[in-house]
């Protein structure tokens, strides 16, 4: 045999030695945080982020983790580059974990330098997570390479945005203006018209290709092209502000042929999605992999059920599993409830004996195979009353079937099903409460920003956001389409005096993303 390798963790190794990791958060699509980045974000106790960090990535943090802003926009700094630098210092030699989350990449006119410095000086350990910058990855999106093999072979990044303390620029324009190849600059928006005269005094050539990229890479990705000459102009005429980046080349009109993010069905459209905390993130994946601007807007959390009577009988119901003819799950939190109930109870899956199983939509069904049980009624349209036939055509006289769902849950299913001879135990395994803290930002945004669509997946999702709007005083206008996943929600939200949009056919995420981008293509003709 080999000899067996010994592995040490240096890193938290001791629990006083703490450690500062300068990580790249990329240009703003969250799924361009390395894996690297992404590892050490797991098991931060100290966040430190920037303005221009997906908010986003923060969830990816444990929910015990500091999460402390110290953005610097224009003209707004929360904290000086001193007090970030003593802000780290501090919390790293307090013996913490420190992810210093900073947008693109932290070498790259992100002031990295300066904070590993103070780190250093300071005699404390730190680490280098390089980013995407948006120099490269933010104009990719725009479908602009900033080489090409056809027209340049050089790349020249610089700032628009220097130290104000500094005397004279560092910039050399005669360079910038008279040197083959890309120019890219970053920051600096707020002197672009100042920037392109120069350039244009030093050489550069008046119909010189250059193109805007704002909000790089997120759903409010913008791209605004032009030529040197009339950029500034344009960029005034359509309120192009920062945060944006410039590109100076020919490679500018590649984008023609190129622009691949900016051609998706849904992509300029913004989309509130309304679901549970938890739920969330696969709808608005979906929808942001079609080009829209989706955000999350939790109005409903899913907790345990807390009445001592539906404790009590769901404890039960887990229990005596094995005694039933069916288990009906209606719902993928209906499955995880159960199930983490019964493997606390019982350790061998076939303890469930020989109940069959049912289940309303494909979502739940996968729920289901995630604990390796397979499904053995699923009805074609994913409703109660779709199962219900199912059943009537099964004939169900004398079966004991339990019914395992939210606490408040619809009483049809269960009722036509005792009508038709069964005996039915409908227990409450969870219950739905309204969100009462803006925990994502979501309404937030939804207040300054709106939307052009809302998505609600249940009739309590519907109930909760009217509350929300209420409660917090928010108006909704009469503009925005109202999306529902299927009839029972729509039931509801007509019951609400909420205006029904649309209705996926297919009552699940699928369908429900199929029927918005059916929608907007519409609209488009």
């Amino acid at each position: 045999m080999g000899k067996k390798l010994r592995t040490t963790n240096y890193e938290f190794s001791s629990r006083s030695d703490g450690i500062c990791y300068l990580v790249g958060a990329g240009p703003g699509d969250p799924g361009l945080l390395t894996m690297r980045g992404a590892e050490l974000l797991r098991q931060a106790e100290v966040v430190v982020y920037d303005y221009l960090c997906n908010a986003e990535l923060l969830k990816q943090a444990p929910a015990a983790a500091e999460r402390i802003y110290v953005g610097k926009a224009a003209g707004d700094h929360t904290l000086s580059q001193e007090e970030i630098n003593a802000l780290l210092v501090k919390f790293t030699k307090a013996g913490k974990r420190v992810v210093r989350l900073k947008g693109g990449d932290p070498f790259l006119f992100g002031r990295g330098g300066e904070e590993a410095e103070a780190l250093a000086a300071a005699g404390l350990r730190f680490e280098i997570v390089p980013g995407v910058t948006s120099a490269i990855g933010g104009l990719a999106y725009a479908g602009i390479p900033v080489t090409h093999r056809s027209s340049n072979s050089m790349l020249t990044i610089f700032t628009g945005h220097e130290d104000p303390s500094k005397e004279q620029s560092a910039l050399d324009y005669q360079m910038l203006a008279t040197t083959s190849g890309t120019k890219v600059m970053l920051m600096g928006m707020e002197r672009l018209a100042a920037i392109t005269a120069k350039l244009a005094a030093a050489g550069m050539g008046a119909t010189t290709p250059v193109a805007l990229v704002r909000w790089a890479t997120t759903g409010r990705h913008q791209t605004l092209t032009g030529t040197l000459e009339n950029i500034a102009e344009l960029a005034q005429q359509e309120n192009f502000k920062a945060p944006a980046i410039a590109v100076f080349g020919d490679v500018v009109n590649l984008r023609e042929k190129l622009n691949w993010f900016e051609t998706r069905p849904l992509f300029g459209k913004r989309i509130a999605v309304t679901r549970t905390r938890e739920k969330a993130s696969e709808l608005v994946v979906a929808l942001r992999n079609l080009g829209a601007d989706a955000y999350e807007l939790p109005t409903i959390r899913i907790e345990p059920v807390q009445e001592k009577k539906d404790r009590e009988a769901f404890a039960e119901a887990v229990v005596q599993a094995h005694h039933y003819d069916w288990i009906i799950f209606t719902s993928p939190n209906g499955v995880a409830h159960f199930f983490e109930a019964f493997y606390k109870l019982h350790e061998d899956a076939r303890e469930l004996g020989n109940a069959k199983i049912a289940a309303i939509g494909p979502g739940t069904a996968q729920k289901i195979r995630e604990y390796h049980f397979g499904i053995d009624l699923m009805p074609p349209q994913f409703v109660a009353e779709s199962l219900l036939k199912e059943f009537k055509k099964l004939g169900v006289e004398n079966l004991k079937m339990l019914l395992p769902r939210a606490s408040g849950a619809r009483e049809m299913l269960a009722v036509e099903l005792e009508n038709c001879g069964a005996i039915v135990d409908d227990v409450a395994v969870y219950q739905t409460m309204g969100m009462t803290e803006d925990e994502t930002g979501g309404l937030q945004r939804f207040a300054t920003e709106g939307a052009d669509l809302i998505t609600f997946t249940s009739g309590s999702t519907a109930q909760h956001f009217k509350n929300l709007l209420e409660k917090k005083s928010i108006s909704l206008s009469e503009k925005i389409v109202l999306a529902s996943i299927g009839p029972v929600t729509s039931s509801v939200m007509k019951e609400l005096g909420m205006a029904l949009g649309l209705e996926a056919k297919q009552h699940d995420i699928p369908g429900l993303v199929e029927a918005i981008v059916s929608h907007f293509e519409a609209e488009k003709k």
